[in-house]
């Protein structure tokens, strides 16, 4: 990958990436107390529904985080091909986290959605392409089809990174007083996961033939 394209993408992945840990971080500060209290949270505030359904929630956003922390790290060419054997055990472990970080995104974003019906139908079909892409890249990598299992790999990431443009949406239309906190998440979900969909496919639409294994793992070339 040129160097040119390499050091903005991974910057804006880094950046993404913080932006998800600051919020989780807040999270977990701010609803840690009252639910080791039993403290209930005050009103229809954003925390009610963290605080009422602790299982749900932190079963989504522990392993989710711990995904978009990880996954970097298989898609790093440099690291992949140093640590193919640790690249394949990861890998174990980071799919099993995407897929219970997933069927909790459905479990917990769709019944309590702080946006209404349009942010728990955004969450559905997200959440859904999150899983499906996960179950895929599984069912490629079954099948010894490395190229399909790293391209399937990529679109789980790419929309699970998604997560922290949602956020850079959100603090646009609330900050700016353009839409309410609330009704700033419905726009948020569409537009931020939908393009991090867009940039997902563009990518491999601009690099079709990488096939994620290792220089020493290829099959030389026949005379």
């Amino acid at each position: 990958m040129p160097r040119a394209v390499a050091i903005p993408m991974w910057s804006v992945v880094v950046l993404l990436i913080a932006i998800v840990l600051v919020f989780a971080g807040i999270r977990f500060g701010t609803d840690g107390p009252l639910i080791v209290t039993g403290t209930p949270a005050e009103g229809d505030s954003f925390e009610l529904r963290y605080v009422e359904n602790p299982w749900l929630a932190y079963l989504h956003i522990v392993p989710g985080v711990l995904y978009l922390v990880g996954a970097p790290l298989q898609l790093w060419r440099r690291f992949r091909e140093r640590h193919f054997t640790f690249h394949r055990r990861f890998g174990r472990v980071l799919l099993t986290l995407g897929l219970v970080s997933g069927v909790f995104a459905l479990a917990f974003g769709v019944p309590f959605s702080y946006g209404g019906a349009w942010q728990s139908l955004a969450a559905a079909v997200f959440g859904s392409w999150f899983l499906v892409a996960l179950l895929l890249a599984f069912r490629a990598i079954l099948g010894r089809d490395v190229r399909m299992h790293r391209r399937w790999m990529i679109r789980a990431f790419a929309v699970g990174l998604g997560v922290g443009m949602i956020r850079v949406w959100v603090g646009i239309f609330a900050g700016f007083q353009i839409l309410s906190l609330e009704e700033s998440f419905a726009p948020a979900f569409w537009i931020g996961l939908t393009m991090h969909v867009v940039a997902g496919e563009l990518w491999l639409w601009w690099r079709p033939n990488e096939d994620g294994l290792p220089r020493t793992a290829r099959a030389p070339v026949a005379a």
